[in-house]
């Protein structure tokens, strides 16, 4: 059985099962499709927007249940989705995400120096999209360290530390994007008597912060290089919606490509399938969530998939992410009945 008929039975499934835990869930469903079992191919699976999980609690599990929720980013609580995990979901999280890291960055866990202020202590469990991120990176990692003190500043003495005890090792640093921007190519210092040539650097998010700063990702990499000689720079994409089923950039052709846990459909203003090279709006599939219905998401972004002959990218699908809809207009589930 090819990929495309195992994951399209495998997400159907999953949408069967939350149709019957989550009646909101089932009602949004049997509005906007046909009927599940009348779905014959990827590009007819129904979806809802993202803002469903700002408005809602969605969750196909008893309340008690849940043990942890994850935060998207954003400044109010009303304007920030709200994603309700059970142990069970947590836990296959970390497995395929995991499977992922090991896949795509390092095969064994690397010395980790994380781009930011150590995570004060979490209270409830309750985990926005920067924690959350740097808890799942940091199943590849190992002899933790945070670069920055608590108020901004470079931790110079323990980064000194940190390089000297791992001087002939690979290590891994993890930032997101407009941080290890403003980190690495602002604040800290070139000469620390360390070569980075031999570091992977990690990054994602906020492109929206360097677009308006006008700094695309070729030239992010061509300062880090310039600066510090690190070659190995990895961009990906990933949402707190379907937190675990990331994508990653790949190295030989810098498109970000689709895996065995998740996959994009690229959708027109008429909500009908773009062609090949065709900008659209983003719909993300992944098999992850269990606990909670987000297995078919339309989000705010733009993005296109790739008419691309690499290799490496051959069985899978190839995509670009191109910014978000300007101008959006707030909509909810009820926008999409």
């Amino acid at each position: 059985m090819r990929k495309n008929e195992t994951f399209l039975k495998s997400i159907l499934s999953l949408l069967k099962y939350h149709s019957k835990k989550n009646k909101k869930f089932k009602y949004l469903i049997k509005n906007l499709s046909n009927g599940l079992n009348n779905i014959k191919n990827l590009n007819q699976l129904p979806f809802i927007h993202v803002n469903c999980f700002k408005e809602n609690d969605l969750l196909s599990v008893r309340k008690e249940k849940i043990v942890t929720t994850l935060f998207s980013s954003g400044t109010t609580s009303s304007g920030r989705s709200k994603i309700f995990l059970d142990k069970k979901n947590v836990l296959y999280q970390k497995k395929i995400l995991s499977r992922l890291l090991f896949k795509n960055i390092s095969n064994v866990r690397l010395p980790m120096i994380i781009l930011d202020k150590k995570i004060n202590k979490i209270e409830k469990n309750d985990f926005n999209a920067k924690i959350a991120a740097i808890y799942g990176f940091s199943l590849i990692g190992k002899n933790y360290f945070y670069i920055l003190n608590n108020d901004g500043s470079i931790n110079y003495s323990g980064l000194r530390r940190f390089l000297k005890i791992n001087n002939n090792s690979k290590i891994l640093m993890f930032g997101f994007t407009f941080d290890v921007y403003n980190i690495l190519m602002k604040k800290l210092k070139k000469n620390l008597n360390f070569k980075f040539h031999n570091a992977i650097l990690v990054h994602g998010g906020g492109w929206k912060n360097m677009e308006k700063i006008k700094i695309s990702n070729q030239s992010f990499k061509e300062g880090i290089y310039k600066k510090f000689g690190i070659k190995n720079i990895i961009n990906y994409y990933g949402v707190v919606e379907q937190t675990g089923s990331i994508f990653f950039e790949c190295k030989k052709c810098n498109n970000f490509k689709t895996n065995e846990y998740s996959d994009i459909i690229i959708r027109r203003s008429d909500l009908n399938v773009c062609d090949k090279n065709e900008k659209g709006i983003v719909q993300l599939l992944s098999l992850v969530p269990t606990s909670y219905p987000g297995n078919s998401i339309l989000f705010e972004d733009l993005g296109r998939i790739t008419d691309n002959k690499c290799r490496d990218c051959q069985n899978f699908k190839s995509f670009n992410i191109e910014g978000r809809i300007k101008n959006v207009e707030i909509r909810g589930c009820s926008d999409a009945i």
